[in-house]
């Protein structure tokens, strides 16, 4: 499947129903305990919006309390993305910037965000700008490779992801950004290999290991799917996704679909990583 340029990188195929428990992009709303530094950002299975009303309210609570800690300014820019209100994460973001203006994780947060928003441009100067050649960041170089996926520019953001990966093997965000990337190309066998290397990895979060039940069902397999998904949500929303999924691929010209929805303006999709 060829993708149009300028993609939104919080679409993944199931975005295509708009199902609750179905994808939010940039990874889904985390709990306030959950890893927010080096994580991808390219794509996820979201969770309920009950979860995302929850995470919103806890990291805005923690934000308020204590806008300089860093930790803080990850969580509650997650939560606003995987909510689908990146304008406001990226005025935290921005002004992160200024607090900590030598870090790679912020700007590299920051570049995803700019992205999301739909200024591309913006954001591949601010990843490329805080990304030293001489000691370059796996986590510039990964989300570099990000916003050249949301731009349809496929074999760069694969040759960055691959950059990224010598600085730090086996990294599972920047595999889980490379599995994505073949996601979007329905190149579903790479996806899955990408995925499986980046969920064998202990640094893995659940998110990862979502996206790789979304690869195989989405190759038909859906015993399994159910099996990776019931590990990782709800009992209940791990077999809606399933029964969503055998619908979807039942359809006649899915990609298609998908394609059509990508489309769509940017401002119209809601937003996850």
């Amino acid at each position: 499947m060829n993708r149009p340029s300028g993609r939104n990188a919080s679409t993944l195929p199931l975005v295509v129903a708009a199902v609750v428990a179905l994808t939010g992009v940039l990874g889904g709303c985390a709990a306030p305990a959950r890893k927010t530094d080096g994580v991808s950002v390219t794509g996820s299975i979201p969770q309920d919006p009950n979860d995302r009303r929850a995470a919103i309210t806890e990291w805005t609570r923690r934000y308020q309390a204590a806008p300089d800690d860093r930790g803080n300014v990850f969580g509650f820019a997650q939560a606003l993305r995987a909510d689908g209100r990146t304008a406001q994460a990226v005025e935290v973001l921005q002004k992160a910037m200024l607090q900590f203006p030598r870090d790679g994780g912020i700007a590299s947060a920051y570049g995803k965000a700019l992205a999301e928003n739909g200024d591309f441009d913006e954001a591949l100067k601010v990843v490329r700008a805080a990304n030293d050649p001489r000691t370059p960041d796996w986590r510039l170089t990964s989300a570099e490779g990000a916003v050249q996926d949301q731009l349809g520019n496929t074999a760069e953001a694969r040759r960055l992801y691959q950059a990224a990966l010598k600085l730090a093997p086996e990294e599972p965000s920047i595999l889980n950004n490379l599995g994505l990337s073949y996601v979007f190309t329905n190149e579903l066998g790479r996806a899955e290999a990408a995925l499986k290397r980046a969920a064998a990895s202990p640094r893995a979060d659940s998110r990862v290991r979502q996206n790789l039940a979304l690869v195989v069902g989405l190759q038909g397999r859906f015993e399994e799917a159910d099996r990776l998904a019931a590990a990782e949500l709800p009992p209940e929303e791990a077999k809606a996704n399933v029964a969503y999924l055998r619908s979807m691929l039942s359809q006649p010209d899915t990609w298609k679909q998908i394609e059509r929805t990508d489309r769509k303006p940017a401002e119209a999709r809601r937003t996850a990583g």
